[in-house]
């Protein structure tokens, strides 16, 4: 019981951690990354839809994405799209795919999206506290059955405990690289 609790804690805690890595990947740097436009949403035929969904991107050189839609009646709408977005950047369409260059980022802007990294990584670490609680929940409902000890639910705890010291650092490592890698001129 104990232990189907804390794979669970485990599993989820994870994918909070998965879904870390996502937001960052999102997050722009000096080179050119498909993760950078990936997850926009494009008003397509009435729904939201995601850009890689849409189209295929490719990096031809270091600083150019290269958006090919399967669609190209869909071209204006992608183009909109990336325009809304919070990434600063500017599509240029030639009727057959989306080029966008990767402009170098001034300081200011570094500044900015090492701000932005600062905050996904808090919000990772608070879905880690989140699964943390719901973990202790489950052992003390445990506990509350009698189904375990009280010494199985302080060793249960103090795992649970661990783990989620252990996925909190994680995420400060995995936001110092990102960070690291913004930073880099």
């Amino acid at each position: 019981m104990i232990a189907d609790v804390l794979t669970d804690t485990e599993t989820r805690m994870s994918k909070a951690m998965d879904a870390l890595h996502r937001d960052l990947g999102s997050i722009r740097t000096g080179r050119a990354s498909p993760t950078l436009v990936e997850r926009v949403t494009v008003e397509y035929y009435g729904a939201q839809t995601p850009l890689n969904q849409l189209a295929g991107i490719s990096v031809p050189e270091p600083r150019m994405l290269v958006i090919q839609p399967w669609d190209r009646g869909s071209i204006g709408a992608i183009e909109k799209a990336i325009q809304r977005s919070e990434l600063g950047l500017n599509p240029n369409n030639d009727g057959q795919v989306i080029r966008i260059n990767i402009p170098a980022l001034t300081e200011e802007r570094r500044k900015q999206m090492v701000k932005m990294v600062h905050g996904h990584v808090e919000d990772g670490k608070v879905a880690v506290r989140n699964v943390r609680r719901d973990g202790m929940s489950h052992v003390r409902e445990l506990a509350d059955k009698r189904e375990i000890s009280e010494d199985d639910e302080r060793r249960a705890m103090a795992q649970v405990d661990d783990l989620a010291k252990r996925f909190t650092d994680e995420a400060d490592r995995i936001g110092k690289a990102k960070e690291h890698e913004v930073l880099e001129v």
